[in-house]
């Protein structure tokens, strides 16, 4: 059981993908992926939005996101999941250092138990060990109503490997956790987990599989799941670090950035703040 809550970077890499801003933003094209080009640029780089977990029956990849890959010089992923350091540090982050018994409330556990007998069957005495973001990773997997899972970062790092280019991670799995805890309080965590349902989850694949990238940014336009504070820490926040970051990087060498999609869309989004730092960022549609 231990393998299936790999960490709090479950939440990161799949409920944060799902996770949206709730004001209004420049309006983006129906387009997965994205070209950065210009402002001293000598090859392109991309950006591509992904949903970190998705059943196998509603997978794809695109043959444009194949051919960018293979222009580009080097991977550059939220976390290098490749990193056999980052992969120990998910495994420990998954496990509680206090039992989830000691450390909610009566009332959050009797909350939590409900919507994990839901969603997966468990009760919360099973999962007593792992931590509160562990189990929402859990749960947000459930949603997607089928056994298995495909994730396009473990694709993408197999074909990395496969064409021997690097890989990179704009952030490690310990500054993720602090990330997480800085952004909700455990009430929180517990509110955002009972709004989880398959048919959101549903609709929101359906938005991905057409590329509806503003879409799948207002689809979660909640309150309840993203408070200003939560939005500043996993969305802004992150965002603008990024974009920081990347035209050092990109001068270097031609990237292929892949990161959940909803970093790409809003006015503090990666794609606004590109274009912002003065790159032409076009959709690539075919």
């Amino acid at each position: 059981m231990k393998k299936i809550f790999t960490s709090v970077a479950a939440v990161a890499l799949i409920f944060c993908s799902t996770i949206q801003a709730q004001t209004k933003s420049p309006k983006l094209e129906n387009s997965l992926l994205w070209e950065v080009s210009g402002n001293g640029l000598s090859k392109p780089s991309y950006v591509y939005g992904t949903i970190h977990g998705m059943c196998p029956t509603d997978y794809f990849m695109a043959e444009k996101t194949k051919n960018a890959f293979q222009k580009s010089d080097k991977l550059i992923l939220e976390i290098n999941l490749s990193d056999p350091i980052e992969m120990a540090d998910m495994q420990k982050a998954g496990i509680a250092s206090e039992q989830l018994s000691k450390t909610l409330s009566p009332e959050q556990l009797s909350k939590l138990d409900v919507v994990l007998q839901k969603n997966t069957g468990l009760k919360i005495q099973q999962l007593d060990g792992f931590t509160l973001a562990a189990i929402m990773g859990f749960i947000s997997m459930k949603t997607f109503d089928c056994e298995t899972i495909k994730s396009y970062e473990s694709d993408f790092i197999d074909l990395a490997k496969k064409e021997n280019k690097s890989i990179g991670g704009f952030e490690t799995v310990k500054k993720q956790t602090n990330m997480l805890a800085n952004a909700y309080t455990d009430s929180e965590l517990i509110e955002t987990v009972e709004d989880f349902s398959k048919a959101k989850t549903k609709k929101m694949v359906e938005d991905y599989k057409a590329e509806n990238v503003m879409n799948v940014y207002n689809d979660f336009a909640d309150e309840k799941v993203m408070s200003k504070t939560a939005k500043k820490w996993i969305l802004d926040d992150r965002n603008k670090d990024w974009a920081q970051r990347m035209p050092g990087m990109m001068k270097k060498e031609s990237l292929f950035v892949a990161v959940g999609v909803g970093h790409l869309a809003g006015e503090e989004g990666v794609i606004n703040l590109l274009r912002k730092a003065g790159y032409k960022v076009k959709p690539v549609t075919k």
